[in-house]
């Protein structure tokens, strides 16, 4: 059984929430409505979608040559750049998120908090291009190629019979 599926949606779920989540951490921190240590919890959330995207990697590459006998080796090569786009977005977004932990300046911090904020962004996107090229390989393109293409036939089949 394939392991892959089990693991990938902790970094995509994590993606999806970490924009509003830093958002509100910061805010919260720059307006002094909480105090600068809680920006770890965002650190920490970040480690968390870092390591799941590695998780999620490797489990990829472990069913690979399974889907790539039925789906073409172009297009799981084209969802496992894209994870790897996505991990790496996601480790540069973590590294930021520390050195608005670490620094000592609370103007360059707050400033390092912001681009966290942002980057957070463009991992969501990543995340999506991730996604999007995974659900393809699954669920297929739309060309009635691939594993979805047998749901269709049997129901255009069904809906035949009833005429």
């Amino acid at each position: 059984m394939p392991q892959h599926p089990f693991f990938v949606h902790v970094p995509i779920g994590l993606a999806v929430l970490m924009p509003a989540l830093t958002l509100g951490l910061w805010a919260s921190w720059w307006r002094g409505w909480l105090p600068r240590r809680v920006w770890w919890v965002a650190v920490g959330l970040q480690a968390v979608l870092v390591a799941s995207s590695l998780v999620a990697l490797r489990t990829g590459h472990a069913d690979a040559e399974r889907v790539e006998a039925t789906q073409g080796e172009a297009a799981v090569d084209r969802h496992e750049d894209a994870a790897e786009r996505f991990g790496w977005g996601a480790a540069v977004t973590l590294a930021v998120a520390l050195s608005a932990a670490l620094l000592r300046s609370q103007r360059g911090s707050r400033i390092a908090g912001a681009a966290t904020v942002a980057a957070t962004l463009g991992v969501l996107w990543l995340g999506y291009l991730t996604g999007s090229a995974g659900g393809r390989l699954v669920y297929g393109d739309g060309s009635n190629t691939g594993p979805a293409a047998g749901a269709g036939d049997a129901t255009t089949e069904s809906a035949e019979d009833d005429d």
